[in-house]
């Protein structure tokens, strides 16, 4: 889910988030190469769409949260989870609210949200989350990752590594390093460094 760009239909780099924009008119993610073209070209309106922004840069937050609601009412599950962000970072004029941001999370991984389950992870692991809960945080990770969620794969080997079973989290470290994450190729040097991976583990990571 929303690995490869709709425009030029490259994988867009790993984290995803911060190589590519989501767009709230069509809940499209563009990788940057896209957005600098057509930034290039002189156009203003969606890479993807071709919706208009708005005219005003003042008007753009709440343009953009219109969007994405009426999106969301439409049971859109990027748009939800994307909302569910939004009230997580307290975004656009919205006050910070983790339980309500888990609600929508929950909302979009039932409608088939990748990224949601993902995010769903994060809540019950990282500091700032709904609560500290490995085991429910590894199980939303799970899902992510069986349906291919590159840094889930990457979270599962952590977890391992953590309970010991540093075979299992090699596992998990070879098969998103194969899917190009580079935290998880760093991972697999610390291990070939520490005698817990092989050189010839290492050099087909890389």
């Amino acid at each position: 889910e929303g690995d490869f760009c709709p425009i030029c239909t490259l994988p867009i780099a790993l984290p995803v988030g911060n190589h590519s924009v989501f767009n709230s008119c069509c809940t499209k993610r563009v990788c940057y190469g896209c957005l600098v073209t057509q930034i290039k070209k002189g156009l203003r309106d969606c890479p993807f769409c071709r919706a208009p922004t708005p005219t005003d840069d003042a008007d753009a937050p709440d343009e953009f949260m219109a969007r994405v609601r009426a999106r969301a009412e439409r049971k859109d599950p990027a748009a939800i989870n994307n909302l569910g962000e939004d009230y997580l970072h307290g975004r656009f004029g919205l006050t910070k609210d983790v339980p309500r941001a888990v609600e929508l999370w929950t909302e979009a991984a039932e409608l088939g949200s990748i990224q949601a389950l993902f995010n769903l992870g994060n809540a019950y692991y990282h500091e700032g989350g709904i609560r500290y809960d490995q085991e429910l945080a590894a199980e939303f990770y799970r899902k992510a990752a069986m349906r291919g969620h590159v840094q889930s794969r990457h979270n599962l080997g952590c977890f391992e590594g953590q309970n010991g079973d540093h075979g299992r989290a090699l596992r998990h470290y070879m098969i998103s390093a194969r899917l190009g994450y580079g935290h998880s190729i760093e991972s697999i040097g610390g291990m070939f460094r520490a005698g817990e991976a092989t050189k010839e583990q290492y050099a087909e990571a890389l």
